[in-house]
């Protein structure tokens, strides 16, 4: 029997002929920052030692005036996942329970699920298409430890209006819950709001320069909190000798000039996702559920016409070299309806993507509900 088609082996070897538009990664950083960093540090063979083991003093303060909060401590793992890898294992104890969403980053569950507890997935895929301040309050029980609040949502790109961010937090404070705060796509959402603001205490904010830096294959990040929670979070470090000295490099490289070209980023971006709505529209049978997306992903929902995910990521990938990411990895609930598209990339990417999209899904729909040609 043959094996399963291995979409991320496929797209790896073709990685020069594919627009990839399956993992919100951001494509639009002007090169030459990160590779004059890089190079530098090459001709400086900076990569035979160790980096210094709490990381470079100055990415450190750069991380603290990106994000812009007071009072905190910052800490450097290998990419935010690991972090909140760390932030599951030192905070959850088993039978606590999270309250999280379906659909969500379903990674940080399964590490809710390591450490022994669970998660209380609401159902979100409807109308706010987020969390809401009342549905959190009525799920909270005896066994309820901490609230996931990622925002902007991945992978629907929702985000949260100041206000029930406030609210949210004022819950975590007065119920005395831990409130993460994944916030790796903040800076793609004008007028964002961080919750540690409003519930210092007890929020643990996590952070990433893989898709606003577009360094997500140097796979660095982190978290910030108030130094006694760090200390407890970071008993669980792996990285004992320090987060590789190339992804630091790069990091402080783009961080230090991030004022001068995200504007230009989130511009492209906005104007990709209008570009990926227009065509959405022109198939009959394929809706956008959350549009504007205060994030560089959203989803498309294909299930009015039976059209099956992992099909149409195929069939996108293998025919046209365009990769977008099947809705079965980011919910039980409604994966089966839907692609995440992400669009910070080049215009050549999105003209393949409105090229193929059309015909893709004529190629995969069921006879009795495939759109018109």
């Amino acid at each position: 029997m043959a094996a399963p088609f291995d979409t991320f082996r496929y797209a790896h070897a073709h990685r020069r002929e594919i627009a990839w538009l399956s993992q919100n990664t951001n494509h639009l950083v002007p090169p030459e920052i990160v590779r004059s960093a890089l190079d530098a540090a090459i001709q400086e063979r900076r990569y035979e030692g160790y980096p210094y083991a709490p990381g470079d003093p100055e990415l450190l303060d750069l991380v603290v005036r990106d994000i812009g909060l007071k009072d905190v401590a910052p800490f450097l793992s290998a990419g935010g996942t690991e972090s909140l890898y760390m932030i599951a294992r030192a905070l959850l104890s088993p039978g606590d329970e999270v309250i999280a969403s379906d659909p969500s980053y379903l990674i940080i569950h399964r590490f809710v699920e390591l450490s022994g507890a669970r998660t209380r997935n609401l159902d979100i895929y409807a109308p706010p298409y987020r969390l809401t301040p009342e549905r959190i309050s009525e799920a909270i029980g005896p066994r309820t430890r901490m609230i996931l609040l990622i925002d902007p949502l991945n992978p629907l790109g929702s985000g949260y209006p100041r206000d029930d961010v406030r609210a949210i937090a004022e819950i975590a404070h007065d119920r005395h819950l831990w409130l993460l705060n994944d916030v790796t796509y903040r800076d793609f959402s004008e007028g964002h709001a961080l919750a540690a603001e409003f519930a210092p205490e007890e929020t643990i904010t996590v952070w990433s320069v893989s898709k606003n830096c577009g360094l997500a294959g140097l796979r660095i990040g982190g978290f910030l909190a108030r130094p006694e929670h760090v200390r407890t979070i970071g008993r669980f470090n792996t990285n004992d000798l320090g987060v590789n000295v190339l992804a630091q490099v790069a990091a402080i490289a783009t961080l230090r000039t991030k004022s001068q070209w995200f504007g230009e980023v989130r511009r492209q971006t906005q104007e990709n996702g209008a570009r990926i709505r227009a065509t959405v529209a022109s198939v009959e049978g394929t809706t956008l559920p959350v549009y504007p997306s205060r994030a560089n992903m959203m989803v498309i929902d294909v299930g009015a016409l039976g059209v099956s995910p992992e099909a149409l990521q195929e069939d996108l990938l293998r025919r046209h070299g365009v990769f977008v990411r099947a809705g079965t990895y980011l919910s039980p609930t409604h994966g089966r309806r839907f692609v995440r598209v992400s669009f910070s990339n080049p215009r050549t990417d999105i003209d393949r993507f409105v090229a193929a999209f059309p015909e893709s899904v004529r190629a995969v729909a069921p006879p009795a509900t495939a759109p018109p040609a």
